[in-house]
Parts: C-alpha cells; structure tokens; sequence
C-alpha cells in the first residue's frame, strides 16, 4: 500500500505529538516533514512531494489559511485548529477536512480516510472525458445520461438533489446515495438548466425543489443534508430564494 506523505504544520509542540502518535495507527499516513512556521513549510513543499497537509490556522507571521492561498497546487490538507470560526472559510479553500482541537482518534480517522479516497482518485488511471449525453432521439430534457465507471448511466434531473466537487470528481446526489462521476462542477453549472439549479458554494450546486430552509449561511436540504454557503454566493443564494 502506497502511503500518503503527509506535512504537520502547527506552532505548538503538542498538536504534533497528538499527530505523530496517531499516525502510528494509520497504515497509509507517513509524516515526511514536520514545520512550527507556515513560513517554514514553504521550502518543504518545493524540495519534496507531500501528498497530505494537517495545518493549523493560528500562527505567527503567516496563517494558516493566508499560507494556503499562497500555493499555486495545493496538496489536501485537514485543518487542525482550536477555533471554530474559520471552518466556513476553510471549506471555500478546498480543504479536505477540519478537526477540531482537542480531537479523538476516531474523529482523526475519519478525516484521513477522507484524504486517502481522494488521493486514490486523483491517482487512478486518467478517466475519459464525460460530457453530459442527452437521449437526441427522443425528447426528454429533463434526462441526461452520466459516466459512472465504465457505464453511462441515465439520470432524471428532477431525481438530483445536488451536486458536490470532489477533486477532480463530482459527486451526484440522489437523496441518499450518490454518483460518482469524472468531471468538474463548473461543467456541470454550465449545462444544467439556470431556473432549477444553482451554486451556492464552491463546491456545490443545489437543485431549487428539494431546499428545505436556510438558516444563517447554512442550506439545509429536503434529505437532511446541511451545506454551507459560500460568503461569494450569499447574496446570489438570497434572490434565488426570495
């Protein structure tokens, strides 16, 4: 089994101890670089390749997430903070994950499990481009036809309830299961008709009819799924609504 070389990024000593010693249980997870600055990590990252970053946001000199916007590719990266508030900005910076200190083991699994099926994707044999197909010899708009694997599956867009980047995959949501298929949201925004769906997020496409409530910056869907919106889309999310 390939490993994830991963990069701990933390001003203080014990967040990299909690790390060190939890990695010793995780097969798939070697620390290839340790760093106190954000500053420091930068030469790290242009002499070795690091698959996995656990970040924390509060540093002196450079931030966690100021660091982040600095990398033209980025690797994946948990965000491993005692703060709470910066969860929403995290997400809108494509972070994998975000842990919050002091975190347990279990919550610590989690998210490196998370940060090994996207590097398994990211990583597999390079898919076919996958345009939407639509059925030309009959009229249905409201089917599209998805690559799934090896297939192309037929999808009822009124069955979609969103839609959610995962890399360089999105995942299609149909209640409660999903589709995984080798494409990018932003393909998807393009073809999908305006009226019923539209972003909220970076990294999501809601369909209209299955918006339960909004409550805050947070969308919750008829499926119970919570999503957040993204501080760019809050104004557009708020006439789509009203």
């Amino acid at each position: 089994m390939s490993k994830l070389r991963s990069l701990i990024i933390d001003d203080e000593p014990l967040a990299h101890r909690v790390i060190l010693e939890y990695v010793k249980d995780v097969p798939f997870i070697e620390v290839a670089g340790q760093c106190y600055l954000a500053t420091e990590a930068l030469s790290v990252l242009s002499s070795r390749e690091i698959d996995l970053i656990f970040l924390d946001i509060q540093m002196p000199k450079l931030k966690g997430l100021d660091f982040l916007r600095t990398l033209n590719k980025q690797p994946a990266v948990i965000i491993t903070s005692a703060y709470q508030d910066y969860a929403l900005e995290s997400f809108e910076l494509d972070v994998c994950d975000y842990l919050l200190k002091p975190f347990r083991f279990g919550r610590f699994l989690k998210a490196v499990n998370k940060a090994h099926e996207l590097h398994q994707l990211k990583h597999a044999a390079a898919p076919l481009p996958s345009p939407i197909l639509r059925d030309s010899g009959r009229e249905e708009p409201g089917r599209i036809f998805i690559k799934v694997d090896k297939r192309f599956v037929q999808v009822n867009l009124a069955e979609i309830f969103y839609l959610e980047s995962y890399g360089n995959y999105v995942k299609i949501w149909l209640k409660d299961e999903y589709l995984l298929t080798p494409r990018t949201l932003s393909a998807f925004e393009k073809e999908l008709p305006e009226s019923d769906f539209f972003r909220i997020h970076k990294s999501y496409i809601i369909h209209r009819p299955y918006i339960d409530y909004v409550e805050g910056n947070t969308l919750y869907m008829k499926n119970e799924k919570a999503l957040p919106i993204g501080k760019s889309y809050r104004q557009q999310v708020k006439q789509m609504i009203l």
